[in-house]
């Protein structure tokens, strides 16, 4: 229960500080006190020299992403060599030689690489209820290094998904919301998998617009009026409000129409009377 908070609050905290390689290896050694940190700054090495002078659509440099996911999977407790894969996991969209990363950091560190760019994350087996594949007894399995390693990548993407544009901003969103999340779930990652659920929801649910906000701001004032007006008054007031191109006009409007709904409200109500000839 405590490693769940623990990670809970790790995945979720907004700092707004971005994760450097001096926190990634804290985190690994947080989970396993006597792994070799040279593997991971030999990764980091090698993935700051392929993603040089790359940038982000946030202009950001490339290997903050690198950082970030690494990050995430260290602190889902996976050993050294996924988090070197996780450092290095876009690097055949670089100029590295295929033989490289095997020669310098490993054939499994190259094998995973490969795997996540292959595997498909629908098809990977469900953790029983309660139990989390990142803390296997006996270290992950394949499948969950890969699995970590994906969902990683698609956490912070979703993080940073404002700079991307709309229409792709959907499609990922929808992906990650009919596949990503319900894997993470399935995996026993609740934590990432509620993220990544709230992040593809404000995505594909986006807050109202402020003309969403006025219209329906005046629907509920002609509930000040009587009955029988209050439908030529909300649709007098849609009509005047759509003339308006501008948010302060809008905002301008439903004020005035705000302040003075009691008193039209009270003139309404008002018996009629005949003047007397």
């Amino acid at each position: 229960m405590t490693g769940q908070r623990r990670l809970r609050s790790s995945l979720t905290a907004r700092t707004g500080l971005a994760p450097t390689l001096g926190s990634v290896i804290a985190a690994v050694r947080s989970h396993h006190p006597d792994a070799d940190a040279g593997p991971v700054e030999r990764a980091y090495a090698e993935a700051s020299m392929w993603h040089a002078g790359q940038r982000r659509r946030s202009g950001d440099p490339y290997i903050t992403h690198c950082l970030a996911v690494a990050a995430i999977v260290a602190e889902l407790r996976m050993p050294p060599p996924v988090v070197c894969a996780a450092l290095l996991h876009d690097v055949e969209d670089t100029a590295c030689p295929p033989r490289r990363i095997a020669d310098q950091l490993g054939q499994e560190v190259a094998d995973l690489i490969e795997a996540v760019r292959t595997a498909e994350v629908s098809a990977y087996p469900r953790a029983g209820k309660g139990r989390t594949l990142a803390a296997d007894a006996d270290g992950p399995s394949w499948e969950t290094a890969v699995l970590a390693i994906r969902l990683a990548d698609r956490l912070h993407n979703m993080r940073t998904i404002a700079f991307v544009a709309q229409t792709k901003q959907l499609l990922k969103a929808r992906e990650t919301l009919d596949v990503y999340a319900p894997a993470a779930d399935a995996a026993g990652l609740e934590t990432v998998g509620r993220e990544l659920q709230d992040l593809a929801s404000v995505v594909l649910q986006p807050p109202m617009s402020s003309y969403a906000v006025t219209g329906r701001l005046l629907a509920v004032l002609t509930l000040l009026l009587p009955s029988r007006q209050r439908a030529r008054w909300r649709e007098e007031w849609t009509a005047d409000l759509a003339t308006l191109t501008t948010r302060r006009a809008r905002t301008r409007f439903t004020l005035h129409v705000l302040f003075g709904a009691p008193r039209l409200s009270i003139t309404l109500r008002r018996p009629f009377r005949r003047e007397r000839r």
